[in-house]
C-alpha cells in the first residue's frame, strides 16, 4: 500500500493535498515539495520534556537578565550584536566547505572556559571531531561530544548533562522517529527546530545550530525556519579563497548589517581586524580600471576596490558581467556613462568585480564603479592615492550619502589623500588632515578630474 504524501510549501510552510505550481498562501512559484504525509504518535502526542509553567510580571523584569556573554571571536561577537545572548537560538548558513563547523568547534575552546558545551554532531564520529579538535587546537574540559541523529536521544542527553551551550551541526540531519519523514525533510526540519526552540526558552541554553544551503544560496528547508530562530548567519565566500565574512541576515538583539571578516588557515580561522587593509592588499600601480570606495558594513566602514574592464565588443551582442555588485544597478551606470558621459560603452563587452568576496548593495560605490569602467575604457589609470565617494542619479548627478565623516576617516587612515566627494555636502564636510576632498557635481566632472590625472 502507497504511503499517503502531502504537499509542503518551502517558503511559508503550508500543506496541501496536491501539488500545484504556485502556493495558494504565499504566492511563491515551484515552491511545493513532496513528504510523506506525518503520522504522530499512538496516543497522538509528540513527547516533549516537561517544563514548568511560569508567567512574569513585564515591570518587574531586569533587562541585565538578558546577558550577553562573549564567544571568544570578536568578529563572531560583532555579527551577532555584541555576543551571544542566554537562551538565543542562532542559525548558521553556509556552503559546503566554508568554514561553518570549523567556526563552530573553534569558540567551544573559549565558552568552555565559563560554559560547559555539548557539541552534538550528526555528520562526524566522535573520532572524527577528536582529529578536527586536536588540528584547531582545541582541548577544552568542559567540551562534551556526542554523535547521534535522533532528536528524543539529543534532548534526553541535554536533561541529563545539563550544559550552558548546545551546538547542533546540523539541523538537516536531525529527525523525530515519532515522524514518518525522511530527514532533512520540511516536517522533521520544523518539528526539530522548534523542540530546539522551546529548549533554549524554556532552560535558558544557547543553541548554536548549523544548516545546509541549497543551490539558490539559501538556508535549505522551509522558509520557515529562518523565521523560528533568533539570528540566521551566513557564512559567505569562495571556499578556494582564504578570506571569509559572516554576515546577520537576521538578528532580533542586534543590527543586521554587521560583518565578521575571517581567513582560512591550516589551524582554523583567523579573525582579520582590518578587513580593509586585507581588501586593498596587492592592489595593482598605474593600472586603468580599478578605483576604491568605502561602504559602511553596520557601524564598520570598510574600503573596497572596485575594478571594471571594458574591450570590444566580438559579437552582436555585448557582455555584461558583475561580481559582488549588483548586475541591474551595474548596467544602469553603464547607461548613464553613454548618455550623459558620451562615452560609447554600449558597444564594449563589460566587467564589474568587487575584489576579496565582499558584496556591494549600497550606492555609495556608484562613483567608484563609474570611475572604474571610464578609466577602463579611456585606458587612463587612476591615481593609487585617489578614492571616490557618492551615488550617481540617473541624470548624471552625484548625490550625498551616509555617515560621510567616518567614510573620510577611514579612507585617510589607510593612506589615501584624495577622495572624489559630491559637491553640494563639500561645506558640511570636515576633512580629515592630509585629505584633499575634489568635490564633483556629476559625472562630467569626475571624467575631467580622471582626464587630468587628478
Amino acid at each position: 500500500m502507497k504511503a499517503k504524501t502531502v504537499f509542503f510549501c518551502t517558503e511559508c510552510g503550508s500543506e496541501s493535498p496536491k501539488w500545484s505550481g504556485r502556493c495558494t498562501v504565499c504566492g511563491a512559484w515551484n515552491s511545493m515539495v513532496e513528504q510523506a504525509a506525518e503520522r504522530p504518535a499512538k496516543n497522538g502526542k509528540i513527547s516533549r520534556p516537561k517544563t514548568p509553567v511560569k508567567v512574569s510580571r513585564f515591570t518587574e523584569m531586569q533587562a541585565d537578565e538578558e546577558i550577553r556573554f562573549s564567544t571568544g571571536m570578536g568578529e563572531l561577537d560583532r555579527v551577532l550584536g555584541g555576543g551571544a545572548v542566554k537562551g538565543s537560538l542562532v542559525l548558521v548558513g553556509g556552503a559546503p566547505g566554508i568554514g561553518k563547523s570549523t567556526l563552530m568547534l573553534q569558540i567551544c575552546q573559549q565558552l568552555g572556559q565559563f560554559a560547559k558545551v555539548l557539541y552534538v554532531s550528526g555528520e562526524e564520529s566522535t573520532r572524527q571531531l577528536k582529529l578536527r579538535a586536536e588540528r584547531l587546537h582545541v582541548d577544552s574540559e568542559n567540551l562534551f561530544v556526542l554523535s547521534e541523529t535522533r532528536l528524543g536521544d539529543v534532548l534526553e542527553c541535554v536533561a541529563e548533562e545539563q550544559p550552558d551551550i548546545l551546538i547542533v551541526d546540523s539541523i538537516q540531519t536531525l529527525y523525530n522517529e515519532e515522524l514518518d519523514s525522511p530527514a532533512g525533510g520540511v516536517g522533521q526540519v520544523k518539528d526539530c527546530t522548534m523542540a530546539l526552540m522551546q529548549l533554549a526558552k524554556g532552560q535558558g541554553i544557547t543553541v548554536f545550530v548549523i544548516g545546509h544551503v541549497n543551490k539558490e544560496g539559501s538556508i535549505a528547508g522551509p522558509k520557515v525556519l529562518e523565521h523560528m530562530v533568533d539570528c540566521v548567519l551566513y557564512f559567505e565566500g569562495d571556499r578556494h579563497m582564504t578570506y571569509r565574512i559572516l554576515r546577520a541576515a537576521k538578528n532580533r538583539f542586534g543590527a543586521t548589517n554587521e560583518i565578521g571578516v575571517f581567513e582560512m588557515l591550516d589551524a582554523g580561522l583567523r579573525e582579520v581586524e582590518n578587513p580593509s587593509e586585507m581588501l586593498l592588499s596587492g592592489r595593482p600601480a598605474d593600472a586603468s580600471g580599478t578605483c576604491v570606495t568605502c561602504v559602511m558594513e553596520g557601524a564598520r566602514p570598510v574600503l573596497a576596490e572596485v575594478q571594471a574592464l571594458l574591450a570590444p565588443c566580438a559579437g552582436a551582442r555585448p557582455m555584461r558581467s558583475s561580481n559582488g555588485f549588483d548586475y541591474n544597478r551595474a548596467s544602469m551606470l553603464l547607461a548613464v556613462l553613454e548618455k550623459r558621459g558620451s562615452l560609447k560603452v554600449s558597444q564594449c563587452d563589460a566587467y564589474l568585480n568587487i575584489i576579496g568576496g565582499l558584496t556591494l548593495d549600497e550606492p555609495a560605490a556608484d562613483l567608484a564603479a563609474v570611475v572604474a569602467i571610464a578609466s577602463s575604457y579611456l585606458d587612463k589609470p587612476v591615481p593609487g592615492t585617489m578614492a571616490a565617494v557618492g551615488e550617481v542619479g540617473l541624470s548624471g548627478e552625484i548625490r550625498s550619502i551616509t555617515h560621510m565623516e567616518q567614510r573620510l576617516s577611514e579612507v585617510r587612515r589607510l593612506g589615501f589623500t584624495q577622495c572624489m566627494v559630491p559637491a553640494h555636502k563639500i561645506k558640511d564636510l570636515k576633512s580629515p588632515a592630509g585629505l584633499e576632498l575634489l568635490p564633483v557635481a556629476n559625472i562630467s566632472g569626475a571624467l575631467r578630474l580622471l582626464a587630468q590625472g587628478k
